[in-house]
């Protein structure tokens, strides 16, 4: 029959002590997040977004001086019946430094949209997979190739129009199969970089630079495409996304241990957060369990709506740049840009 026995005062002492000590050996000791490593990489990824939505973004900008709908000869067949008059009553016609700038195309409503779609026709096939394959052979590689690929397109874009319609669908495909691999395989990184507490912060850190691309390309991207012509667009946010990639492979590494910048103070804290949470590889993929899950089907309808919402903020963007032509003296057919 087995008895309790007592602890002294001093051996109960003792031994507080010593759970104090492991306590504070499992506690992970906080470092400062102001020029640390790990919000440096947050801050990287933040460029590298930016970059990425810009170029995604752009040809929506730049289409309305790219399409030859501003062309009265071609509308009207050559004559001059019918066109507007300013208030002055003489006859408007387009500005004849824009046809010397950049060329223009006879693209049909349907044409613009498959090329505008054409990016999201290569993003289905690479956004789920491309998560696994940094895993697999690490974010720095995947997201690195990724950024390259979708820059150096974006500077040919000007080359394939010229080239045909063809050239350029499929060079925007094969941009939204890169563009989508860096969205998705960046999140592989904060296995190995993102204490669990900072995690929601150092993403929303990384992410917020596709709302800042967004915004950027919408704001000046009219703005080059007037001054400097549209092909300038291209050139110029492919340009910084070549500096953003060679920004990546020199600053990123893939796990905080082969880091060469990084303090010892937070190398161990970031290693000891990390033991302290259950590896994903010791688990079976719940997949039940996720089509269950009524949080991951409201997160599914909440970024469907939202790539809805960019959808039409973009339509409506188009249509507000059409209609500042039309009031600058530039006239578009109705009949070429209405629903058939």
């Amino acid at each position: 029959m087995a008895t309790k026995t007592e602890l002294s005062p001093t051996a109960r002492e003792s031994k507080n002590a010593q759970d104090m000590q492991v306590d504070e050996v499992l506690i992970p000791r906080k470092v400062p997040s102001l020029c640390s490593a790990r919000y440096g990489i947050a801050l990287v990824l933040h460029f590298c977004n930016f970059t990425t939505i810009a170029q995604n973004v752009i040809m929506n900008i730049t289409m309305v001086a790219m399409v030859n709908s501003t062309s009265p000869q071609s509308q009207f067949n050559g004559s001059s019946e019918g066109l507007p008059v300013d208030s002055f009553g003489n006859l408007n016609k387009a500005p004849e430094s824009l046809s010397a700038k950049a060329p223009v195309y006879d693209w049909s409503p349907q044409i613009q949209g498959i090329i505008f779609g054409a990016v999201g026709y290569g993003g289905i096939l690479t956004m789920a997979p491309s998560g696994y394959l940094a895993g697999r052979v690490g974010t720095k590689r995947v997201v690195g190739i990724s950024l390259f690929a979708t820059s150096f397109l974006t500077l040919c874009i000007p080359l394939a129009a010229d080239f045909g319609i063809v050239f350029l669908i499929v060079t925007r495909i094969v941009q939204g199969l890169s563009q989508c691999s860096v969205i998705g395989g960046q999140f592989a990184i904060w296995e190995k970089w993102g204490p669990p507490h900072e995690r929601s912060r150092l993403c929303s850190i990384a992410l917020s630079g596709m709302l800042l691309g967004c915004f950027s390309a919408i704001l000046i991207g009219g703005f080059i495409s007037e001054t400097l012509g549209w092909p300038f667009v291209f050139y110029i946010f492919g340009g910084v996304g070549c500096v953003c990639c060679l920004l990546w492979f020199i600053v990123i590494y893939d796990d905080p241990t082969s880091y060469p910048w990084i303090s010892t103070s937070e190398k161990e804290y970031i290693t000891s957060s990390l033991k302290q949470q259950v590896r994903s590889s010791q688990q079976p993929l719940p997949i039940k369990a996720v089509l269950r899950s009524l949080p991951i089907w409201s997160i599914c309808l909440g970024c469907f709506s939202h790539q809805c919402y960019i959808t039409a903020t973009a339509l409506l963007t188009l249509s507000c740049a059409l209609s500042t032509l039309c009031q600058s003296g530039i006239y578009i057919n109705v009949l070429d840009i209405a629903p058939r």
